[in-house]
């Protein structure tokens, strides 16, 4: 348990450090937001918004318990409709093809204003009247320039031009390479460049001083261009119990792919009521077949039977002969009626044999006055079969399954069907026999009629019978025709599109700015997360506690001044403060000792080592201690040039003995108390006169002239020197320098001195100041890299403290960046 409390606390995020990390780089923060704001802005202002315009469809179900009047004719085919085969209705390509057709889609206006290209759907100032009966170049662009009122300019230039016959809707197949065509045309003029016939007209929406400024043009759509565009509308039931559709469609103009949902539904309703009246028009129109010969026979039986009076002088039949009269007229009636069915039957047993794929046409047996339950129900279900399969194929193959049963029932029922017809035109043979040979009884009693009654009873029986004939056919298409005028759709338009009611989609304005400002804030978040994640330096105080349980000492801020003598010329100031703190952790570190000899090194050059060296040192010296501070980073020497003094004689001369240690040993000229040993001339073998029995000597002199003794070393991670070294110190200081020291370079040199069971401390150089909490990222001058403490100011006891006044925040932003 003892050792896996520190290892929660090491692993436990410490929250506070890292906003006190982020605020150091507030800047970053500002900068991202800003930028993504304004291409937020600048996406939202010149981006086309797309709106989504929507309407709704109900589908009916049968009418349950409620009277339908094609019920009459027998032409409702019941069964409820199926909502997947009406979606897929409203997305053939058919409905949607006639709806384009019936709107003026085929010019688009524009006007470009900058950068923006925009339609002007319904506000052009002008519009092109296209004669349809020549052939059109097709997504050609026209650019237009109102020379003054009456004129203008015409200019069109395109690759790969398209010839497209709008009678037929498609192409001609013809295609122009290269055009570049400009003339100049009056108003109302029709123009014929070889490429399209059409005129200008102005409108009220024209404004020459605006139109003139303007940067209009015009295209030609073609019918499959325009359906790939406005095809993109999708279709949802508002549930899954509700047969109620609704229809949304994105577009960039509103009030146009308003109009399209609207047309598209209209035609839906339409084409769904004239499958509906095809039954009855089907009707109508065999009636008028049967009515052409039959009113001519009508006309020769009436003019006869006028002529024969006219002749015989007009006389009424007597008691017996109207009788007979009467009795012949019912049978004449009964035989006219046969021989009206007789010829549907023919007609109905045709059609089948011959129309495969139209049997929607078939003229339903009650509208012919045919109550046979049979032959009416076969007929109704050869219908419906027909239907299902139409429907089915909008969103299947002939191949699919359903296709293939429903192609299988139909062929069965056309067999039955066509076996009952049969069967029922025989039958009607027989009937109509049995009425002729009743009429032929009578006949023979007709014959014993005065000859003159015998001739107008003649005339009358075949007048009667074409007008029972003409009279039951007109009667059955007044039938049909009101069958027709009752019928109503069986789909309803709930709520048409309406542009006012439309919503935009794209782009959306809060929500971009809202993305923009989460990725203006998680950028410089990701940055300052990733470069720490990604940086082998150490940074923070817990990147050295991570790698080694080594008492840490002291903490040396950033020096921003010109010399590493900081402590003897600002005495007062933060840094030699910090100095102070250090000097009392390593007394406390050397307890029980009158006398000390303090190491300094580091991993590698450029840690700041013999700027340690050098201002702890005129710490010790300043506090009124005898202090000598010995230069024996003998292959590197430097400390000379920061005292200004001669580097001739020195600790290599001393160790091959050729100087004594009083020839050797220099004041230091800046702070009392404080004498210097620099390292002298470069020896070819620095470690071995380190390792010479006249290095011991010398420390044992030392310790009897000085009270501490600083010893500058050469860097332990390149030359073993300063372990040589240590036989003879007290105390051991590793310098790290913040965001140059490597991780991987100071583990394995503090692992080796762990192995050695060497005593050392690590005191942490170059702390940045204005971190807040923790460490920050600095980088400053000679040895002066540095970080300071997280508060960063003295409340009056620095004499370093800035007495300016604060840059302002533009200012200090620039700094920064």
């Amino acid at each position: 348990m003892e050792n896996f409390q520190p290892y929660q606390q090491e692993e436990t995020i410490d929250l506070k450090a890292l906003f006190f990390k982020f605020t150091r780089f507030w800047y970053l923060f500002a900068i991202s937001v800003f930028i993504a704001m304004l291409v937020a802005f600048l996406f939202n202002k010149y981006t086309k918004p797309m709106y989504e315009v929507k309407t709704s469809v109900l589908v009916k179900d049968q009418k349950g318990g409620k009277l339908d009047p094609t019920a009459m004719l027998g032409l409702s085919f019941g069964g409820q409709q199926n909502v997947q085969n009406e979606i897929g209705v409203l997305k053939s390509y058919s409905v949607s093809f006639r709806a384009i057709r019936s709107l003026n889609f085929e010019v688009s206006y524009f006007n470009e204003d900058g950068f923006i290209k925009k339609e002007l759907y319904g506000t052009s100032p002008f519009m092109v009247e296209v004669d349809y009966d020549y052939p059109q170049s097709v997504s050609l662009p026209y650019a237009i320039k109102f020379k003054d009122r009456e004129s203008f300019l015409l200019e069109a230039e395109g690759e790969n031009i398209t010839h497209y016959d709008f009678k037929a809707a498609k192409p001609t197949g013809k295609k122009s390479e290269i055009v570049h065509w400009s003339g100049e045309h009056r108003f109302g003029e029709w123009i014929d460049n070889g490429l399209n016939r059409f005129r200008i007209l102005l409108n009220d929406n024209f404004n020459y001083e605006e139109s003139r400024k303007g940067n209009l043009s015009f295209v030609l759509n073609d019918y499959q261009s325009l359906l790939r565009v406005l095809r993109g509308f999708k279709i949802e039931p508002i549930s899954r119990e509700a047969s109620i559709l609704e229809i949304s469609l994105r577009g960039n103009i509103k009030e146009k792919s308003a109009d399209f949902l609207n047309k598209l539904t209209e035609t839906y309703v339409i084409r769904g009521l004239e499958n509906k009246n095809q039954i009855a028009e089907s009707t109508i129109q065999f009636i008028d077949k049967q009515l052409v010969d039959i009113q001519d026979s009508l006309h020769f039986a009436e003019i006869a039977l006028q002529d024969f009076q006219t002749r015989n002088e007009f006389m009424n039949l007597d008691v017996q002969s109207q009788k007979v009269f009467d009795y012949l007229k019912d049978l004449e009636k009964q035989k006219a009626e046969m021989i009206v069915k007789s010829k549907y039957y023919r007609s109905m047993q045709k059609y089948i044999q011959d129309n495969i794929d139209e049997l929607d046409k078939l003229v339903a047996p009650s509208a012919m006055g045919i109550e046979d339950p049979l032959l009416n129900r076969l007929v109704q279900d050869l219908v419906n079969l027909s239907a299902q399969k139409a429907e089915q194929l909008l969103t299947s193959t002939e191949k699919h399954p359903t296709v293939v049963s429903i192609e299988t029932q139909i062929s069965n029922t056309k067999r039955t069907l066509l076996e009952n017809i049969t069967n029922i035109i025989k039958n009607s043979d027989v009937a109509i026999g049995d009425i002729n040979r009743r009429m032929s009884d009578v006949e023979h009693q007709v014959s014993a009629l005065p000859l003159t009654q015998r001739l107008l009873l003649g005339y009358q029986r075949k007048f009667q019978l074409n007008d029972a004939i003409y009279n039951f056919l007109m009667q059955k298409r007044a039938d049909a025709q009101i069958t027709k005028a009752s019928n109503m759709p069986d789909n309803e338009i709930i709520d048409r599109a309406e542009a006012g009611l439309s919503e935009m989609v794209f782009p959306k304005k809060s929500l971009n700015y809202t993305i923009a400002l989460l990725l203006g804030l998680l950028i410089p978040v990701a940055y300052i997360l990733g470069r720490d994640y990604l940086n082998d330096k150490i940074i923070e105080r817990k990147d050295i506690e991570k790698i080694t349980k080594l008492p840490i000492v002291g903490q040396i801020p950033h020096s921003s001044k010109d010399t590493q003598l900081v402590v003897a010329d600002a005495p007062k100031s933060s840094i030699a403060e910090s100095f102070r703190s250090v000097r009392t952790n390593v007394d406390y570190l050397a307890q029980g000792l009158d006398k000390s000899v303090i190491l300094v090194t580091a991993d590698m050059v450029s840690a700041g080592k013999t700027f340690i060296s050098i201002n702890l040192a005129s710490i010790y010296a300043m506090y009124g201690k005898k202090t000598v501070l010995l230069g024996f980073d003998l292959r590197k020497p430097k400390i000379y040039q920061d005292f200004g003094l001669s580097n001739t004689m020195g600790l290599s001369d001393y160790l091959i003995n050729k100087y004594s240690l009083d020839e050797i040993i220099q004041p230091s000229g800046k702070v009392e108390n404080f004498d210097i040993i620099m390292a002298g001339k470069i020896p070819p073998n620095p470690a071995e006169l380190i390792a010479s029995d006249r290095c011991r000597i010398l420390f044992e002199e030392l310790r009897l002239r000085y009270d501490y003794i600083i010893v500058d070393t050469p860097p332990v991670g390149l030359v073993t020197d300063a372990f040589l070294l240590m036989k003879h110190t007290d105390v051991n200081l590793f310098v790290v320098r913040q965001g140059y020291t490597h991780k991987k370079i100071f583990e394995g040199i503090i692992k080796d001195i762990e192995d050695r069971s060497i005593q050392m401390n690590i005191l942490i150089n170059d702390i940045k100041a204005g971190g807040g909490y923790g460490y920050g990222y600095g980088y400053g001058y000679g040895y002066g890299y540095g970080y300071g403490y997280g508060y960063g100011y003295g409340y009056g006891y620095y004499t370093d403290e800035s007495k300016e006044k604060k840059p302002g925040f533009v200012k200090r932003l620039l700094n920064k960046i």
